[in-house]
């Protein structure tokens, strides 16, 4: 199987994170006729481990490659063959490309394992929501006893061009995390105000404050708000939730704390008891610099297009592997004509399998050849 029929198979049988049962099938399928050794992880991932032939006795160097495998609740508008088979889920992110250009480069690692070192394929559950696929793998310990030089993984790209890929040194995307408030307090007759400990107010309120926190490496966004009152009547509760994003884990920690002191200032002012549930999400995506300097050179030497990255607050479960290990997380140019991820017609160049393949594939021989 080429690694673009893969691509369609995966597209065509998309599922959900932590629901991946037919998928890690599938890979472990191919995984298996390609004599690639391989065992389940995180419940619905798979693992790949491929031994360089030239590995000496005691030599635990190795690399991780890893490509995520959930799909997205979001029905397929695209009209081709290789279509979403699974009504209202559709591979809208690019994972069943990430997948393909791994199985890629694992079948030509299989086919000449000349290395030395280890190489993992890392296809990965449940990235898309939490607590992330990637928490669950290193739960299991799997790297242990290896000397991991590198974890290292991509994501598509359509404001990048086919041949093109995109690096940030240091750190990169961000930490996520989910806010919900709610805010207890006496409702009753919108006209007899002073019987009133307003939540509707209080809320208010605590939205603008909140939103006052966003900076340069800040993002707070509140995006649902619920007072189920009327014209004259004030609810007795209010809910809101919504999204914060930052880019350093001290500056995370003093935003959390700054939430709960804006909520208790409130509470005191109008009379009202404010539940704040911070759920904490993904680390940081941090690129190692040392990484990126090689990875930016390998690019410019293979001829592909090099482009630096500003910080991007979107999240990524990868920022787990950065917390224990050296890591890379590059962009993959997809093109322009793929429209935007999360929509049910992107569509990305599958011409960029074959650069994703000789890219990963020749970095992780780069970086397993290093003394």
């Amino acid at each position: 199987m080429t690694p673009v029929e893969f691509r369609r198979r995966l597209h065509a049988h998309p599922e959900l994170s932590f629901k991946e049962h037919d998928t890690a099938a599938f890979i472990e399928q191919q995984l298996t006729e390609l004599g690639i050794e391989h065992r389940r992880i995180a419940s619905t991932g798979v693992l790949a481990r491929i031994e360089g032939r030239k590995t000496a006795d005691g030599d635990r160097r190795a690399v991780v490659l890893r490509a995520d495998i959930d799909a997205l609740p979001i029905a397929e508008l695209n009209d081709f063959a290789w279509r979403s088979q699974n009504e209202g889920v559709m591979h809208a992110c690019g994972h069943d490309m990430h997948a393909a250009v791994l199985f890629g480069v694992l079948k030509e690692f299989a086919a000449t394992p000349d290395f030395r070192g280890t190489l993992f394929g890392l296809f990965q559950p449940g990235e898309e929501c939490n607590p992330g696929g990637a928490s669950l793998v290193l739960a299991e310990k799997p790297f242990d006893g290896y000397d991991v030089r590198a974890v290292v993984g991509e994501h598509v790209e359509p404001q990048l061009e086919v041949g093109t890929l995109g690096f940030r040194a240091g750190k990169y995307m961000a930490a996520s995390d989910e806010l919900r408030f709610r805010i207890h307090g006496t409702g009753g007759h919108g006209a007899m105000r002073k019987q009133l400990k307003d939540p509707v107010a209080a809320g208010a309120e605590l939205l603008t404050r909140l939103i006052a926190l966003n900076g340069e490496e800040c993002v707070l966004s509140v995006g649902r708000v619920e007072a189920h009152g009327a014209t004259n009547i004030v609810p007795d509760e209010v809910y809101m939730e919504g999204t914060l994003r930052t880019f350093d884990e001290r500056e995370r920690g003093i935003i959390h704390r700054r939430i709960g002191i804006i909520a208790a200032d409130i509470d005191a002012r109008h009379g009202v008891k404010t539940a704040v549930e911070i759920g904490r999400g993904y680390p940081c995506v941090v690129n190692n610099e040392i990484l990126v300097k090689h990875a930016t050179a390998l690019a410019k030497t293979e001829g592909l297009g090099v482009e630096m990255l500003p910080l991007r607050t979107t999240a990524e479960d990868f920022g787990f592997y950065c917390q224990q290990y050296p890591s890379l997380f590059y962009r993959l140019g997809v093109g322009a004509a793929a429209g935007r991820p999360h929509t049910a017609t992107f569509s990305p160049d599958e011409g960029a399998i074959d650069v994703g393949i000789g890219y990963m594939g020749r970095l992780a021989r780069k970086i397993l050849e290093k003394q």
